[in-house]
């Protein structure tokens, strides 16, 4: 049997593991909250905005900050049919309506001209998920959000590293949502990051993430409204800001594996990785090889390829319409007919240049079936 080779891990060093001991030895008391503020302060900063809150998770952050901005019952949020559910949940956790269109065959990301088509006087904002690292057509959104009387979130959980014009992923729209689960390119094992630089909405967001206990309210145990408990621990931030130290050279080695992918299958008709437009910076979370309907690769064949050299590959996601919660909206013809042709590839920091050639090995032997 081959040596396995896994699709994803975290990059864990003396670093954060110092960190997270000294945090679970002494960050408590006065300190508790030392390594968090902290984290949200760097993290902000790497960003280019004013605020953040770190949370549990950037389902978390997406359900304040929706939260913050009015959205509830009766309401409909549009967002791309390709996603995970995280993207959907917090949208009918709040009553409010997910509205999905459809996707782009090049980006995956959501398709600009199907959200104009599919707003209505309930509309009140879109959400803009930046796909494996993919940047959305961000040019497109505002415009249509500027035009529509509209908001446009960013749900960054998945564009560590990307940039749109010059400006990082996240820190466009009315505010972003960031994940740090043990997939990510930067990890705290679960958790997730609020961000936005409209003051408003940022204390509106922190009164409701501490239980609705306002930021300036003297009175001890005295919430100013129904809030919630989306709080990251601080052993949790302690990891995360040793792997902010480490941030670019993280990035940069995601950015490399995708190049390594790029350059071995560069040849190939039929196959295509993840774009990267001229005005766009792919943080390159999880490089993904779409293949062309004309090929007959299709998601089984490829899941049964991997399997037969111990590699584990990721599927593409399933289009939210087609799971049981959900109306069907097989119009979608992107979002329903893409995941079956699709495979995601191994992307972990220490992916050696071997493995990457057993990987795209593996996408060749196919091809020439």
């Amino acid at each position: 049997m081959k040596p396995h080779i896994l699709y994803t891990k975290p990059s864990i060093t003396e670093l954060e593991t110092r960190y997270a001991a000294d945090a679970a030895a002494h960050g408590w008391g006065e300190r508790c909250y030392e390594y968090l503020t902290r984290f949200e302060k760097g993290f902000a900063a790497h960003l280019g905005v004013t605020h953040a809150i770190a949370t549990s998770s950037c389902t978390g952050a997406l359900h304040l900050g929706m939260a913050g901005l009015g959205i509830g019952a009766g309401d409909e949020v549009i967002l791309a049919d390709t996603n995970w559910i995280a993207s959907a949940s917090p949208i009918v956790h709040l009553g409010a309506t997910p509205v999905f269109v459809d996707v782009l065959p090049d980006s995956w990301c959501i398709d600009p001209a199907c959200v104009e088509r599919a707003i209505t006087p309930r509309t009140k904002a879109i959400l803009a998920v930046h796909l494996y690292g993919n940047v959305c057509d961000l040019d497109a959104l505002l415009d249509i959000g500027r035009r529509h009387g509209l908001l446009v979130i960013e749900d960054a959980a998945e564009a560590i590293g990307s940039q749109h014009r010059g400006r990082r992923a996240g820190s466009i729209g009315a505010f972003g949502a960031f994940s740090f689960h043990g997939t990510k390119t930067l990890t705290t094992g679960e958790g997730g990051m609020f961000v936005t630089s409209d003051d408003a909405l940022f204390e509106r967001v922190l009164t409701m993430s501490n239980h609705g206990r306002a930021r300036g309210q003297t009175r001890q145990f005295w919430p100013d409204m129904v809030g919630f408990k989306f709080k990251m621990s601080n052993v949790q931030a302690s990891i995360g800001c040793a792997q902010l130290e480490r941030i670019e050279s993280l990035i940069e080695r995601k950015r490399s594996i995708m190049a390594g992918y790029r350059a071995r299958l560069a040849d190939l008709a039929g196959v295509h990785l993840n774009p990267e437009p001229a005005h766009t910076v792919n943080g390159a979370w999880m490089p993904t090889a779409v293949f062309d309907p004309s090929t007959g690769v299709t998601r089984e064949r490829l899941q049964a390829a991997f399997a037969a050299e111990n590699i584990d590959a990721r599927v593409f996601f399933w289009p939210l319409s087609s799971l049981p919660m959900f109306t069907p909206r097989p119009e979608n013809r992107n979002a329903w007919n893409i995941p079956g042709r699709a495979i995601n590839l191994p992307s972990y920091h220490d992916l050696t240049e071997s493995e990457m050639d057993r990987v795209a090995q593996v996408v060749r032997s196919l091809l020439h079936a």
